[in-house]
């Protein structure tokens, strides 16, 4: 069974929020996984666990308490999200496998790029001279996942100063555009999916 690419532009964070948990609460055996691409309206979102303290100078930009795991991040646009919609026990995936699938995803994309990454011990996501450059964050309801990973790419990260994120005081932020990466959102899109439609 293939998995659905729906590319979704520059969309507001809760109605996709709850399309999410609807899609995943309807859903039987024989539903598609999918894929949603795409970029959110300035907004921080706090994960399930996440603590008010990460939370620093968030101006006017709104918050939103979501359903994932991890702590606080930032999305804007310019950073590209993938909301991976998919039925992990179907696809013999556990969650810790699901995580570093994707990890390896946007480690093997950032590799073609020749930039060099790696994981962190205990702090899912991607990083780039110890600067994050990819955030996840999953939640898993009937053995399916929902939520997903962000790839900062050519965005205004002052946002992220007004937050611990993933809840590290001080962790840097860096983007695609800082690394010298002359892409634009469509074309790292395009050339990001590749790399993960091979691993999962």
């Amino acid at each position: 069974m293939g998995i659905i690419v729906r590319n979704l532009g520059l969309v507001a964070y809760q109605p996709i929020h709850q399309a999410m948990q609807q899609y995943t609460d309807t859903r039987n055996a024989d539903t598609p996984d999918e894929l949603w691409v795409l970029q959110h309206s300035p907004i921080y979102t706090l994960g399930q666990a996440g603590k008010p303290e990460h939370l620093l100078d968030t101006g006017n930009i709104p918050v939103y308490q979501s359903d994932r795991g991890g702590q606080v991040t930032y999305h804007g646009p310019g950073q590209l999200i993938v909301y991976v919609l998919m039925d992990i026990k179907r696809a013999n995936l556990g969650v810790k496998k699901l995580v570093n699938l994707l990890e390896q995803a946007i480690i093997n994309y950032l590799s073609s790029l020749k930039i060099n990454s790696s994981r962190r011990d205990k702090a899912p996501g991607v990083y780039v001279n110890n600067q994050k450059i990819a955030a996840l964050g999953l939640r898993i309801r009937k053995s399916c996942s929902y939520h997903g990973l962000s790839l900062n790419v050519n965005m205004d990260l002052r946002p992220f100063a007004g937050i611990n994120p993933c809840g590290y005081a001080g962790l840097g932020v860096t983007q695609l555009s800082e690394l010298g990466i002359k892409l634009n959102l469509e074309q790292v899109t395009e050339q990001f999916l590749e790399c993960l439609l091979e691993l999962i």
